[in-house]
């Protein structure tokens, strides 16, 4: 499971047998976790964060998606 991306508290991942999904990300904070699709940034599940939280969390993701689709394009590729 590597670790794209910290940002302010935010741990970015992806989980190695995802691969067969569309592009999403999972993202880690004190306990909560939540996954988001891709292009376009939407929520897919929730386990714990607060709305702001939650917003907070797809502001960096759209923020940073170009990276984040990149990271993720580079990874699979090399799954298959």
């Amino acid at each position: 499971m590597p670790t794209v991306l910290r940002i302010k508290g935010y741990q970015f991942i992806f989980y190695a047998q995802d691969g067969r999904e569309p592009p999403h990300i999972h993202i880690i904070k004190a306990g909560c976790d939540c996954k988001l699709w891709l292009n376009p940034v939407r929520l897919a599940v929730n386990h714990g964060f607060r709305p702001h939280q939650l917003r907070e969390a797809i502001r960096l993701t759209e923020g940073h998606e170009d990276f984040i689709l990149s990271r993720w394009n580079e990874f699979f590729s090399r799954q298959n």
